[in-house]
């Protein structure tokens, strides 16, 4: 079973972690099973970019991206070569380093109360 390791993130995963992955998984059920709580605003189904991740290890073991979902990085924050949603990147056999960016483009998040 491949593990997955999510690099530390200020907000989500202050001292990172890391969890084995049942090949077929999203990222984002991964992190949210996992208790990391990063952005969905559109519950996952690819109609936003707050599930925005880079995946600095084991990219290549990941399904292929389609057309929607390349449209939607487009838009996203500090988009790099290894970008991709995590409601859309579905774990393969393979190993993974997971980055969650600082940033998101989440306009419909609340500020602190």
């Amino acid at each position: 079973m491949p593990q997955v390791i999510f690099l530390p993130h200020e907000r989500f995963c202050p001292d990172g972690l890391v969890v084995e992955a049942e090949p077929g998984v999203s990222i984002l059920e991964l992190a949210h099973e996992h208790h990391i709580e990063m952005e969905s605003a559109c519950g996952g189904v690819c109609a936003c970019t707050t599930c925005h991740c880079i995946v600095r290890e084991g990219f290549d073991s990941l399904n292929e991206a389609d057309e929607l979902e390349e449209d939607y990085l487009d838009k996203a924050w500090g988009l790099e070569a290894q970008s991709r949603l995590a409601c859309q990147a579905i774990v393969g056999e393979q190993d993974l380093t997971v980055e969650i960016p600082k940033y998101s483009l989440n306009h419909a998040a609340e500020a602190p109360h």
